[in-house]
């Protein structure tokens, strides 16, 4: 199965900072391109350090927790963080252990107490002690969300509940992750909403659309977006070229190659200015100027001066940011929390 491009845009594939532009090099080729998707539920209360090489664990205050002495590792989730060890992937938990062992050839982290892995190029899922609670058979899969995952069998996209048991027969082009109780889904080439027991709600209609979040959800008309209520009714007209989900009451939009935001009303709240642009977290934004990531505030004012190769969202307090290849942390102040090592 090939990826979709609409799959790519829409997030489901970490191709990118909201699938706007190409994550640097040197967070690709340390596998920390999953790293920073920073999701509600998500417990980064420790933080993925690289030095000479190796992966280790910060605290928030920046001392080391778990010293580095893996090949990969990820972001904390459920209590338990991905790792990569000779080409292998397990799972540690917040004191270093190995609790799950590097045996999968592929695995992401875990969500609502399950982890899609991969064996021998098919899907399934493993459960907090490792044992497989879905036995990998799907050519493709994402994660549980709300209670259901979607998978790939055959050629369509269906849902299978936490036993494994199909609940939506496999009948769409491309499907997403529920949020807000829908899920976005492609019909013949265009994109509507369903619930849980797969009934329609939205049509499709669209040319393309995103999830729902803070009650809306981003549609694409032609090639112009505007956002949706779960009734299907436009209540942001479609006139922005690219738009994305309200995060913290805001939602980037790009005009004419520039980024700003815009509030629930569609008022444009900080005018397109930024050559690319994050999620707001904690208040503040990543942002892209010359060449240059920093924060702003939602006024718009710059709290921390461009200044990164690459930057972050914040998670509790901290932003993951890139200079000339090596990692490091910062707070909301812009001080270094962790100096940048690779």
């Amino acid at each position: 199965m090939s990826i979709d491009e609409d799959e790519k845009r829409r997030g489901l594939i970490p191709s990118g900072k909201r699938g706007i532009e190409k994550r640097s090099s040197a967070l690709i080729s340390r596998g920390l391109e999953l790293v920073k998707i920073i999701e509600k539920g998500k417990d980064i209360d420790l933080f993925p350090i690289i030095v000479d090489g190796k992966y280790g664990y910060i605290d928030k205050g920046g001392g080391i927790v778990i010293r580095p002495k893996f090949d990969v590792a990820y972001s904390f989730s459920e209590g338990l963080a991905l790792i990569e060890v000779a080409g292998k992937y397990g799972f540690i938990d917040k004191e270093g252990k190995i609790v799950i062992a590097p045996e999968f050839d592929l695995t992401r982290s875990f969500f609502e107490g399950l982890a899609c892995v991969i064996v021998k190029g098919k899907y399934g899922f493993i459960d907090k002690m490792g044992k497989i609670i879905i036995t990998p058979q799907f050519e493709q899969s994402f994660r549980f969300s709300e209670g259901l995952a979607s998978v790939f069998i055959g050629d369509k996209w269906g849902f299978i509940d936490k036993t494994g048991k199909i609940v939506i027969k496999p009948k769409f082009d491309v499907a997403g992750q529920f949020s807000e109780g829908l899920v976005d889904i492609k019909i013949d080439n265009k994109w509507g909403f369903i619930d849980k027991t797969g009934k329609i709600v939205i049509k499709p209609k669209f040319d393309f659309a995103c999830w729902f979040s803070e009650g809306l959800a981003s549609v694409g008309i032609g090639d112009k977006w505007g956002f949706i209520d779960k009734t299907g009714k436009i209540v942001i007209e479609p006139q922005f070229d690219v738009t994305e989900c309200f995060s913290e009451g805001l939602a980037f939009i790009k005009i004419d190659n520039k980024f700003g935001f815009i509030d629930k009303t569609g008022k444009i709240v900080i005018e397109p200015q930024y050559d690319a642009i994050g999620r707001f977290s904690e208040g503040l934004v990543d942002v892209k100027i010359d060449n240059k990531w920093g924060f702003i505030d939602k006024t718009g004012k710059i709290v921390i001066e461009p200044q990164f190769d690459d930057a972050e969202d914040f998670s509790q307090g901290l932003a993951l940011i890139i200079i000339n290849g090596k990692l490091g942390y910062i707070n909301q102040h812009g001080k270094y929390i962790w100096n940048p090592t690779n």
